[in-house]
């Protein structure tokens, strides 16, 4: 018996773009192209009428872009989102399978690659291109950094500025013993030791902010 191909449907604002990737699978034996459609929203609609298997979108288009049409077809549960795009930005990659795409392909995909990811998606499994999985791993492999407080922001612009401890609690309304706290804090954060560090730090990481122009 015969497997039954996936049937997919293609969603790209640019007419061009589109024709290319149907006539790279119109020969393709084991997939279907049962629609197209040139905007989010087109896509949507399509997947409600023809249930697919497979969702092929751009992530970029007009009346509903890609992030807005996988959030809408991923909430029906039926057709898996493949997002085909020349975009590779973490904002971008992070978008997309938060809103629920099973996948992410760049357009410089082989055709090869691209039957093999339509068949995988289908599948449930997830798929990326090795350019934008390279760009996870480096993303998962940085250490998380630690977020201070605006309390700690603000003692540590005041050492940015050359007060004493006194002087920032003075600044601040507070205690001397609180600042000392603060400080201790900032520096375990940090991973350092003393309060000229800290800012260089903190700088580096960008958070802390200062005012060139002051």
């Amino acid at each position: 018996m015969t497997e039954r191909p996936t049937r997919i449907i293609i969603a790209d604002d640019h007419t061009v773009m589109r024709a290319g990737v149907i006539a790279l699978l119109a020969a393709e034996p084991s997939i279907s192209i049962i629609g197209e459609a040139d905007d989010g929203r087109g896509a949507v609609e399509l997947v409600d009428r023809l249930e697919p298997d497979v969702a092929l979108l751009d992530l970029r288009m007009p009346v509903l872009d890609g992030v807005a049409a996988t959030a809408e077809i991923a909430r029906r549960g039926r057709t898996r989102v493949l997002i085909l795009t020349t975009f590779d930005t973490d904002a971008e990659i992070e978008r997309a399978v938060e809103a629920g795409a099973i996948g992410y392909l760049l357009k410089d995909t082989s055709r090869e690659q691209l039957v093999a990811a339509i068949h995988a998606a289908a599948r449930g499994e997830t798929v990326l291109s090795p350019r934008v999985a390279q760009r996870l791993m480096a993303r998962l492999r940085q250490p998380t950094q630690p977020a201070l407080t605006a309390r700690e922001t603000d003692v540590l612009n005041a050492v940015a500025d050359g007060l004493s401890n006194f002087e920032i609690g003075k600044r601040l309304v507070i205690a001397e013993a609180t600042v000392k706290t603060h400080l201790l804090r900032i520096f375990a954060k940090l991973d350092v030791s003393d309060r000229t560090h800290a800012v260089v730090v903190a700088l580096e990481r960008g958070l802390l902010i200062r005012d060139s122009t002051g």
